[in-house]
């Protein structure tokens, strides 16, 4: 079937298109429609789906994202495995602007979201270790041939936004032990949990954040500059890391619904 596709990646801000000649496909899921048009495309022989995660135009800020249409509109064709670059701040000077953070934990500090497909009944993925193992190994390796300063492990704390953190929250965040700050990673990662995907988060370090000593008060201007100007380079890595991501699932993610009683029936 052509309208299919193996690998899904969610762009972040300042990466909204991917494929080279890009297939359209509109798809209707139970929950409206995605951020965008899912487009399709071939990537060293494998099929590949790209969703915008703000849109096309960047309509829809971190917390109008329509994130469970957006998962289950890449699950409906067929993907299983997802690349999610973000956009993140630092929370520690180790980690400066240009840096790539492939996170292996997750602090949700977002409130309101709809962050689940079960409104009803008792279904309790586990959500011990939020990221793909396999993911996780597949972009450092790439990351790592590219010669792109990276960094493995890391907690991503994610915030509600739209506003940037205070120096205050800042500083607490930092406090923990986190890495870096986001707006968008929760609920993306634990909606393909509840799917049985693979999620594995790339995430791009823009800017210092507020409360690192000296940090002068992030903006958006900043943030989009840094992203921007890494853009090239970063499609550059999710096109390969999709031509080599093995997709004979060898992690734990697709037996995430094993022994749970679930109705979730995927087209």
């Amino acid at each position: 079937m052509a309208e299919r596709a193996e690998i899904g990646v969610i762009g972040g801000s300042g990466l909204y298109a991917l494929l080279d000649d890009p297939d359209p496909v509109q798809v209707e899921t139970p929950y409206g429609p995605p951020s965008a048009e899912v487009v399709l495309g071939t990537v060293a022989g494998r099929r590949v789906a790209f969703l915008p995660r703000h849109g096309a135009d960047h309509r829809f800020p971190p917390h109008r994202i329509p994130y469970r249409a957006n998962v289950w509109a890449l699950a409906s064709l067929g993907v299983r495995q997802v690349l999610a670059p973000c956009a993140v701040g630092s929370l520690s000077p180790a980690l400066g602007p240009g840096t790539l953070v492939v996170c292996d934990q997750l602090v949700d500090r977002t409130s309101g979201r709809a962050q689940t497909f079960h409104d009803t009944g008792a279904v309790h993925v586990p959500f011990a270790d939020p990221y793909c193992p396999v993911g996780r190994r597949t972009v450092l390796d790439a990351a790592r041939d590219a010669r792109w300063p990276v960094v493995d492990g890391g907690t991503m704390v994610v915030v509600e936004g739209p506003r940037f953190s205070t120096r205050a929250e800042s500083q607490w965040f930092a406090a923990q032990g986190w890495s870096v700050v986001n707006m968008t990673g929760h609920p993306e990662a634990v909606l393909c949990r509840e799917l049985a995907l693979c999620y594995t988060a790339v995430a791009l370090v823009t800017d210092l954040d507020a409360g690192l000593e000296g940090g002068t008060p992030v903006t958006q201007a900043e943030v989009f500059r840094v992203f921007g100007e890494s853009t090239a380079r970063l499609r550059s890595l999710l096109l390969g890391v999709a031509g080599t991501l093995p997709l004979g699932r060898d992690c734990p993610c697709g037996h995430a619904l094993d022994g749970i009683d679930h109705e979730l029936v995927l087209p």
